[in-house]
């Protein structure tokens, strides 16, 4: 334990471009560990369920406080999209899930499986269908950095519900390496019709506004 604390201390240490910290971030928000360093603070109860972090490609990252907007659209979202999902998926709010160097809580997860099939585990890429995103002040960490983050996992579609411009940004086609991200992004308008596409086949559609606040 005391060596997961150190590690936890060396936040704050000075930082290079060799580390890999997720561009942008500022160092006092970054803290290096990795997955299994991540799970065994969790489980020695160095980090609480109330501990307002994740873990984005292996850095330790505080995260962006929420306002009514943003939780309400996640209702939203839950209330139009969870009713309309066969019954092999599941939606997941602000829920962990493990990828190779990261373990994000993305606002909403569309998972394969029933509940109790991640209750030892999260659920990892392939179990994963859909990642969303709300976003108002975090427009720019969601679109390029966690895109990146969810492109490189090969996450086949991942939402950003954009609240200051009132659409919904679809990223598909999702590609490793160097270069990592989506290679397609569509704009859904208030009046479109978005569809939500698990496997490769179309769900469901729905009227943009009403996932909209």
């Amino acid at each position: 334990m005391t060596l997961l604390l150190k590690e936890k201390k060396k936040a704050t240490a000075k930082l290079d471009q060799k580390d890999h910290r997720p561009a942008g971030f500022p160092i006092e928000r970054c803290h290096r560990v990795s997955v299994d360093q991540y799970h065994q603070m969790i489980q020695a109860g160095i980090l609480r369920e109330d501990d307002r972090v994740e873990l984005l490609e292996g850095w330790m990252i505080d995260k962006m406080t929420h306002n009514p907007a943003h939780d309400g659209t996640i209702q939203l979202v839950e209330e139009e999209v969870g009713p309309r999902l066969p019954a092999n998926w599941k939606l997941r709010i602000q829920a962990a899930i493990t990828l190779a160097t990261s373990e994000p809580e993305p606002d909403i997860a569309v998972v394969r499986g029933s509940v109790r099939r991640y209750l030892k585990a999260h659920p990892r890429p392939a179990d994963i269908g859909c990642l969303m995103e709300v976003s108002e002040s975090s427009i720019e960490d969601d679109r390029d950095r966690k895109g990146i983050i969810y492109g490189r996992a090969l996450i086949p579609i991942y939402w950003v519900i954009n609240l200051p411009e009132s659409q919904i940004e679809v990223y598909t086609e999702p590609r490793g390496g160097r270069k990592a991200g989506y290679a397609k992004r569509q704009d859904y308008k208030p009046n479109d019709k978005i569809p939500l596409i698990l496997d490769g086949r179309e769900i469901a559609r729905f009227l943009v506004r009403n996932l909209l606040p």
